[in-house]
Order: structure tokens, then C-alpha cells, then sequence
């Protein structure tokens, strides 16, 4: 089958019911497909996975496509892919604060055939920073500690699109976190901490305008706090 008639089917092929980050999927040779704008709005990132093909040692090529706007008919373009074996892609050409529906879609080239996975998304609806980095903790006069990070490396230009930080923190050996925010600068102090006690303290990342959702959470930084310190 030709690459031609291979898009052909793609774009004629059902579009998925749901219009978020990830399709399911539908029989045990469909793709799991997920979008997500970890470097908006550079470039959206999509990845796949497939189950392997039974008593196949050939390897699984993709082709991946995406269109604006929701009618079949409309113009495809490229995600770039690294090789066709590769399961991601990047679509690099994001309009920004637009109602159209991007449809990525994705084709799997396999020995069993053919199969087709559709995915709508709207860029700012899916966009997840990558955790905030370096988070490092420092003693301040009394009983207070300083916590400051830095935003994702992945995350550009956060002098222009900028970022807002959630803090959460517990003693060692407390079963709860307490949490702050949203903090627009990349510190915070934190005060009345205990004395003796050791803090596990995390930071998380969002969009200032609130599109998409927080990121993970931060590794945990740590820090014990003596007396007269």
C-alpha cells in the first residue's frame, strides 16, 4: 500500500469521541495517542504506544499527520518525526489562542495492516510544564527558610510567558502537606519553621493564565533546621 493511499485512509478514518490529551485504545491493535504542550508555544509534543505485533520481528512504522480544524478535508501536514519507527512527533507550527481543533493523526504501518488513531486537542488546553528545577532551600535570621527554584529548562521564554509556582511543605514524619500559592517570582520564605525538624519541600508549575494544568511536582528538596540557625 502507498504512502498516498495510506493518508488517504487516515484522513477518511472516524475521529475519536473525546477531544482532551489522549485517546484509549479501542481493540488490542489501536494506538494510545497523547499530546501535550510542555514547551508552548514553541511546539507540541505527541508520543504513542501500540501493543507488538504477535510472532512479528518487523518493526512498526508510523505515519503521523496533523490538520486544523475538525472536517476531514482539510489540509494535512507533517509531525516530524525523527525516523518513521519512532512513536512521537512534534508539531511545531502552534496559533495561539485559536477555537480551531488541531486533529493529529496517527497511522500504524504493521505486519497485521493497517490501523488509524485520530486525536482534537486545542493547544492551550493541554499545556503541562515540566517541574520546576533546582529547588534549593537556605536559612534566613530567625525562624524562617528561603526556597528558590528555577522554571523548566523546557519551558521557553519564561521572561515573556510566564509561569506561576504552587509550594507545598511537611515536617519529616507529618502525614499532610501544606501548600502556598499561586507565587508569581521563583522564591519564597517560608516562616515559624520548627526548630529540629526536616522539611521535605516541593514545587510545582502552571501557566499564569491558568490554561491546561499544574505540572508534577518537583523532586523534593530537603534541609534540617538547628538551633540557632
Amino acid at each position: 500500500m502507498t504512502p498516498r493511499l495510506l493518508l488517504a485512509v487516515a484522513l477518511w478514518a472516524g475521529c475519536a469521541p473525546c477531544g482532551g490529551r489522549e485517546v484509549a485504545p479501542a481493540g488490542p491493535s489501536h494506538l494510545r495517542v497523547q499530546c501535550r504542550a510542555f514547551r508552548y508555544p514553541i511546539a507540541v509534543d505527541c508520543s504513542w504506544t501500540q501493543p507488538p505485533a504477535p510472532n512479528s520481528t518487523r518493526p512498526t512504522s508510523f505515519i503521523a499527520t496533523y490538520r486544523l480544524g475538525m472536517a476531514a478535508q482539510g489540509e494535512s501536514r507533517p509531525c516530524l518525526q525523527p525516523t518513521p519507527e519512532t512513536p512521537s512527533c512534534a508539531i511545531s507550527d502552534v496559533q495561539m489562542f485559536s477555537s480551531v481543533h488541531y486533529v493529529l493523526n496517527v497511522t500504524a504501518i504493521h505486519p497485521g495492516g493497517v490501523s488509524s488513531t485520530l486525536l482534537p486537542f486545542i493547544p492551550e488546553n493541554i499545556i503541562k510544564p515540566d517541574p520546576p528545577e533546582g529547588v534549593c532551600l537556605s536559612h534566613i535570621l530567625g525562624k524562617q527558610l528561603q526556597v528558590q527554584w528555577e522554571p523548566p529548562r523546557s519551558w521557553p521564554v519564561p521572561e515573556i510567558f510566564t509561569l506561576k509556582y504552587w509550594i507545598r511543605y511537611k515536617r519529616h514524619g507529618s502525614a499532610h502537606f501544606r501548600q502556598v500559592g499561586p507565587i508569581e517570582d521563583t522564591s519564597f520564605t517560608l516562616r515559624s519553621v520548627r526548630p529540629r525538624a526536616k522539611y521535605c519541600i516541593q514545587v510545582a508549575a502552571q501557566d499564569l493564565l491558568n490554561y491546561g494544568e499544574l505540572s508534577d511536582w518537583s523532586l523534593p528538596a530537603t534541609f534540617p533546621i538547628t538551633p540557632g540557625e
